[in-house]
């Protein structure tokens, strides 16, 4: 039997795959996470530098998403396929650098397992077909941009703007909703949350959000169509008010502390691409207006 018939006949196989491919997946995205900051922060001192018309910094060593090859940031070892097998490897040693013992960040396990859970949730939900292969790289795609934008509070064009074109792409083919609406998706969720900075900054004279969170909303909106926006935007704020006064406890800062709202947007967007005509069916059904 071909691979296609038995994970389309067998839904548990291709939530199985689903979550082996997350795994690796979870490791690379372990680097493009640590990496793709620093690459853009060297992309941007070079344009500075040519901008304000100041002399090259002197030429440093390659560094993209391949080079160098993975080290421990204490002692410089190079890390061996064996010790990079996701989940698994950080277990085999007890969570500390082979070489010299220094802890490693419990993060990059954290990642693997949840892009391994994303992409076996995506999986069991779609079922085997574009749909999931599709919804499994928006996935990845977000889970590196919260991991980002919870870090270093940027949310890269690099990684937002093919998305929202590979999001009009396929609903091109209508693959989620028609591709009017996934255009004006993308229109109505750029202008809401521009609309919305700019009123804020007219009344307090302060920039309420970063301008990557337009073009979050507005892949979202892409993909999705204007029809997940209202609840995106909803649950996105109820999970800012929540986590955020989480975080801001935990951390004991204080209340004007910037907090990205990327991640919100991200987990709320992904939760109404998924379930939004359930969520909303059932709050009619609630309000007895269904």
């Amino acid at each position: 039997m071909p691979l296609d018939d038995i994970l389309i006949h067998y839904p548990l196989a291709f939530v199985v795959l689903a979550g082996v491919i997350g795994l690796l997946v979870g490791s690379f995205l372990n680097v493009l996470v640590w990496r793709l900051p620093k690459m853009l922060e060297r992309e941007w001192r070079v344009q500075a530098h040519e901008i304000l018309g100041l002399p090259a910094e002197t030429p440093q060593t390659t560094y993209n998403l391949f080079l160098p090859h993975s080290h421990c940031p204490h002692c410089g070892h190079t890390i061996r396929a064996v010790e990079n097998i996701p989940v698994l490897s950080y277990l085999f040693l007890r969570g500390r650098c082979a070489a010299c013992s220094a802890p490693i960040s419990k993060r990059y396990p954290l990642t693997e397992l949840a892009c391994a859970l994303l992409s076996a949730g995506v999986a069991w939900h779609f079922g085997f077909g574009w749909p999931a292969g599709m919804v499994l790289l928006l996935s990845w795609g977000l889970l590196a941009m919260c991991l980002i934008d919870a870090e270093h509070q940027v949310l890269p064009d690099v990684l937002v703007l093919p998305l929202l074109w590979l999001g009009l792409i396929v609903n091109n083919f209508g693959l989620f909703v028609t591709l009017p609406e996934a255009l004006w998706g993308a229109i109505a969720g750029y202008t809401v949350l521009w609309s919305v900075f700019w009123l804020f900054k007219l009344l307090t004279g302060k920039e309420g959000m970063g301008h990557g969170d337009f073009k979050l909303l507005a892949m979202l909106g892409a993909w999705g169509g204007w029809q997940i926006l209202p609840l995106t935007v909803l649950l996105s704020s109820v999970l800012g008010v929540i986590l955020g006064t989480i975080y801001l406890r935990l951390r004991n800062a204080k209340t004007s502390t910037p907090i990205p709202f990327g991640p919100y947007l991200a987990i709320a967007g992904w939760i109404a691409l998924l379930w939004g005509g359930q969520i909303t069916d059932f709050y009619w059904q609630f309000v007895g207006l269904k």
